[in-house]
């Protein structure tokens, strides 16, 4: 098994594609890096606590590999907005890697090289990571006719699926 530490932009929206790919085995939504020990979602909200959302994801190697997840991670989200994706604005939305190895980190990096110069996303050393709270986890599935998951989650899910 491998992890993978992935933001762009709301967690509930990443959490929701990297759940549909083969060889996911289970997704953490949380909180990386930052200056605030154990921090709460409303702590991240104020943008003053310098974590980002994330989507912690334990994959299979066997069946998917780091760059293939890399290649969904940037077909996903807008790599190329500061701090935003959509309406939600702020540091805590911003695309991130957070590599946990070498190879990751070399992959990562290889992969925006060949990218745009209009990529913004970092790639950061993972220092620490926090699960978000409970009613955070597996959002989209237990709250699919909620008004923001059917306008923006459901429409990233019909595009990239379909």
């Amino acid at each position: 098994m491998q992890i993978a530490y992935f933001a762009g932009g709301c967690f509930w929206c990443v959490e929701a594609i990297f759940q549909r790919i083969e060889g996911v085995v289970k997704l953490t939504s949380g909180y990386c890096n930052g200056n605030t020990v154990d921090p709460t979602y409303q702590d991240i909200c104020t943008g003053a606590t310098g974590h980002a959302e994330v989507v912690k994801i334990e994959f299979d190697e066997s069946k998917v590999s780091f760059k293939t997840l890399l290649n969904v991670f940037f077909e996903t989200h807008d790599p190329t907005t500061l701090n935003q994706q959509g309406s939600d604005r702020g540091t805590q939305y911003r695309s991130a890697i957070f590599y946990t190895n070498d190879e990751q980190q070399s992959q990562a990096i290889d992969m925006i090289n060949h990218m745009s110069d209009k990529i913004v996303t970092q790639f950061i050393k993972l220092d620490v990571f926090y699960p978000a709270e409970n009613y955070h986890q597996n959002y989209f599935n237990d709250n699919s006719l909620q008004p923001y998951c059917q306008m923006l989650i459901a429409p990233k899910l019909a595009k990239y699926f379909n």
